[in-house]
């Protein structure tokens, strides 16, 4: 009699949530980022534990991010002041990357688009940003932290565990160009779990210090994302000569897809505190023609 109650309380638990499920009303709003925001979701609510996956040798890893970096390159002419401005970032994560505990060929790309306020890593090493970001910033020292994130993206392994969780749900063959060619760019600007998001700040700004710059820098860039949380996405005000509602549209999904700004701010104050670094250290200018 007891087992019978039991499972009947079980049966009516699941049968009521089901019903508020189905019954609740859906809050996302219909834009171009739609994609990235359901990949935002999905890729949240995975864990590692159940894929069982066998990690991808350094080859192989480095195999396929070459063959992605290839299909996401962009075709159209680019004017020499974004070559220098991509060189200048190259520069500066060459500097970054010395000091990643894995030894792989990092190499780093601009997106000359003004409307990308966003970066992401591919694995094996590859390393894109947004124009639109670069010009949220106002020191080096934000682009080494910005830099040292994605790059801890690689050095944890979280994007090689990415795209062989992809290739299992879309039943691909990595070992094939044609297959790999298949996942989207947008998969990549998601974001990651919780988790692996706060694990690329606290080593990336760890990163970015040995390297030789302020923990500012991450503090700023940080702070700056805050701004731009609170005035576009929580408020969601009409830009006016600043931001393009495309812009807008990728930031609402960046933010849907990352901790909030203020939890990131918090955690990277407690590094500064706990590793004693110098908090009053001075950041280094833009060194950069404008693009």
């Amino acid at each position: 009699m007891k087992r019978f109650l039991a499972l009947f309380a079980v049966l009516a638990i699941a049968g009521g949530s089901l019903y508020l499920a189905q019954r609740r009303k859906s809050q996302d709003a219909v834009s171009a980022n739609a994609v990235l925001d359901a990949a935002a979701d999905w890729q949240r609510d995975l864990t590692r534990a159940p894929m069982q996956l066998t990690r991808l040798s350094d080859e192989e890893e480095t195999r396929i991010g070459d063959k992605l970096a290839a299909v996401y390159a962009y075709d159209s002419p680019r004017t020499a002041a974004a070559q220098d401005l991509e060189r200048y970032v190259g520069d500066v994560g060459a500097g970054v990357a010395a000091h990643a505990k894995r030894k792989l060929n990092y190499r780093f790309h601009l997106i000359a688009d003004p409307d990308l306020i966003n970066a992401f890593a591919l694995p094996g090493g590859h390393v894109f940003i947004g124009m639109g970001l670069l010009g949220q910033m106002t020191s080096e020292d934000e682009l080494a932290f910005v830099l040292g994130h994605e790059l801890e993206h690689i050095d944890h392994y979280h994007a090689a565990e990415r795209v062989q969780i992809e290739a299992r749900l879309r039943n691909l063959n990595l070992d094939a160009v044609a297959a790999i060619a298949q996942i989207p760019m947008s998969l990549w600007q998601a974001g990651y779990s919780k988790e692996q998001e706060f694990e690329a700040d606290r080593e990336g700004l760890r990163l970015s210090v040995v390297a030789g710059y302020s923990p500012q820098g991450a503090v700023r860039m940080l702070a700056r994302l805050d701004d731009l949380h609170r005035e576009y996405v929580i408020h969601a005000r009409t830009p006016v000569g600043e931001l393009s509602q495309v812009a807008i549209e990728g930031l609402t999904g960046y933010f849907r897809s990352h901790p909030l700004p203020s939890e990131r701010i918090e955690q990277a104050n407690d590094v500064i505190t706990q590793d004693h670094l110098n908090a009053d250290e001075p950041v280094h200018p833009f060194k950069i023609p404008d693009a």
